[in-house]
């Protein structure tokens, strides 16, 4: 099969509002013109196969996994960059923003000087023209971290930022609100000890106390200074809702209640949910489940989150589990979150945008990426 994409015939188009059996044209890496029906020339056939756009992630903590892959084991940078990278283009991912932690905590969590490392690598694998998917950084501001204003201003000296987020993990609010519930998260995550982990609690809650109040407006002023958007993360209750409003975020990442994620909504502020949550069935760690909110239209944009290949399952998953036509389903995973990060140009099957595309065969349930193009250029 040719690397460069001029004519796909006999695929189910999934267009921003309908699904059609049609063709699809390509020039210089757009999208020239789609029909419905019989395709004027002979091009790739799809033998039915569904068309749809690049998916858009805008929030994945997949990097580190290969980056980290075991506890004090720092893998190569750009070797766990390109793994990463395959992983993401065969998921159908064409846009990513790779999620990086900026700011370190008293128990040597965070990625502390390796955020540069990583910075370094993604970097020199864009210059080198290496990548499958377009990279972009979503910098996950660790807000309690006494060093994460510096980390973000060391950051951006040398790499740009595309999205930012405001974190906040301190146990007993936002995600981690059930003391409980986050004490089986921990200690399975980690396998420490009931009691290192009241000592971990005791040393976050008291850095947070130390450092959110002045670190947080830093933050958001580095942002709106730079023109870069803003996401909120695990928004709980009311007073949370209106501190993300005040501070002007674009995106809400996995409010953690249906009363916080309905008001976000109400104040324009896309919300978005994690992928895995849908596949699941709900939250790992307890909070609001996905298909609960998505029965409520609250559902605007989804992540993969911690498993690349479950932002295309979801999707697919969608119109089954919860009743969402497939079109309006693709929407939350390609044009909603490239709109939201002000990427126009990508995210639709539409003359003029950008030839990111994924055919996909339906095996049963499961959606199975056959082919990848970015810019009309065959990646995976």
């Amino acid at each position: 099969m040719p690397d460069t994409l001029r004519l796909i015939e006999n695929a189910e188009l999934v267009l921003g509002d309908r699904v059609v059996r049609g063709w699809l044209a390509v020039e210089n890496g757009v999208i020239a013109e789609i029909g419905e029906g019989a395709a004027p020339e002979r091009g790739i056939d799809a033998g039915g196969d569904y068309l749809i756009p690049g998916l858009v992630e805008l929030h994945t903590d997949h990097l580190e996994s290969h980056f980290l892959p075991r506890p004090k084991v720092r893998w190569n940078a750009l070797g766990a960059v390109m793994a990463y990278d395959a992983q993401i283009a065969a998921s159908g991912i064409t846009t990513v923003f790779d999620s990086l932690r900026a700011g370190s905590d008293l128990d040597g969590g965070g990625l502390g000087a390796d955020l540069m490392d990583l910075g370094k690598a993604l970097q020199q694998a864009r210059e080198s023209g290496l990548m499958r998917a377009e990279h972009l950084t979503h910098l996950r501001c660790e807000v309690p971290s006494p060093d994460v204003v510096e980390a973000i201003n060391g950051f951006a000296e040398r790499f740009p930022i595309s999205l930012m987020s405001l974190m906040d993990h301190t146990p007993g609010q936002r995600q981690f609100r059930d003391i409980d519930k986050y004490l089986i998260y921990y200690t399975g995550k980690t396998g420490r000890s009931v009691e290192e982990f009241r000592a971990q609690m005791e040393r976050r809650v008291g850095e947070n106390a130390a450092h959110s109040e002045r670190n947080r407006p830093e933050v958001i002023a580095f942002a709106e200074a730079r023109g870069i958007p803003l996401a909120s993360h695990d928004d709980t209750t009311p007073d949370e809702v209106a501190m993300s409003v005040r501070e002007g975020v674009a995106l809400a990442e996995f409010p953690t209640t249906m009363e916080a994620a309905l008001a976000l909504r109400g104040h324009g502020i896309a919300v978005m949910m994690g992928a895995p949550n849908i596949m699941r069935g709900g939250s790992h760690s307890g909070n609001l489940a996905a298909l609960d909110l998505a029965a409520h239209d609250g559902l605007d944009i989804l992540s993969s989150d911690y498993v690349p290949g479950s932002l295309l399952m979801a999707a697919f998953a969608l119109p089954r589990m919860a009743g969402i036509p497939l079109a309006d389903a693709i929407r939350k995973v390609t044009r909603t979150p490239a709109l939201a990060t002000g990427l126009s140009d990508r995210g639709e099957i539409a003359p003029g945008l950008r030839a990111d595309l994924v055919r996909v065969a339906a095996i049963g349930d499961m959606p199975v990426v056959r082919r990848v193009w970015r810019g009309g250029e065959r990646v995976s």
